[in-house]
């Protein structure tokens, strides 16, 4: 052995022909990802049923597990880490889909709940429409963007204080204030009697 040999980092092993075995946090995530990542995208195109959505979704596995700062091999070999987390994480993507669809039903069944056959109708759906528009901007940006992260991306309160980086309650308050305060406004309109 040289010196040059001493000075130089010792050499990790390659993960290929060892995903059974658990990983330290010091294996770096290029590593991991060129182990790992052909097996988590089967199973999310398996689950997501789009190529697209996979290829997301494969990101967003990696991502997240990067972010985590490490992993634990107390908790198992980090393919069966990665494959959990994926489902996990594919199933409240198709839940959130679900949930989408469902608001955008509901909604449309509101505000259009028939096909509008005369021009008074017409009138009253998009004077409708305008108020709503209107409330929205008069109520407080914090408290609209909370309903619109609700109402128009379908997320959860919990889905959302994580993306904003606020606590649950604070979320909750800001829903239910501005949901107090377009109840008030569409109510005092001068369409409504």
């Amino acid at each position: 052995m040289n010196s040059s040999d001493a000075d130089a980092p010792p050499r990790r092993p390659r993960l290929r022909g060892h995903l059974g075995d658990s990983l330290g946090a010091d294996h770096d995530l290029e590593e991991v990802y060129d182990s790992c990542s052909g097996p988590v995208y089967r199973l999310a195109l398996r689950l997501c049923r789009s190529s697209h959505e996979a290829e997301d979704l494969t990101h967003d596995v990696f991502l997240r597990y990067r972010q985590q700062g490490g992993y634990d091999p107390a908790r198992g070999p980090v393919l069966a880490y990665l494959l959990l987390m994926t489902r996990s994480m594919a199933i409240n993507r198709i839940n959130q889909r679900a949930n989408r669809w469902q608001l955008m039903q509901r909604w449309s069944e509101h505000l259009f709940p028939a096909a509008v056959s005369t021009p008074h109708e017409s009138a009253e759906a998009e004077d409708l429409a305008e108020r709503v528009r209107a409330a929205l901007a008069a109520i407080p940006a914090n408290q609209r963007q909370v309903l619109e992260m609700a109402y128009y991306e379908g997320l959860s309160q919990s889905a959302i204080g994580a993306l904003l980086e606020l606590p649950l309650g604070t979320v909750k308050t800001r829903a239910r204030q501005g949901l107090i305060r377009l109840r008030a406004l569409l109510h005092d309109s001068p369409a409504n009697p």
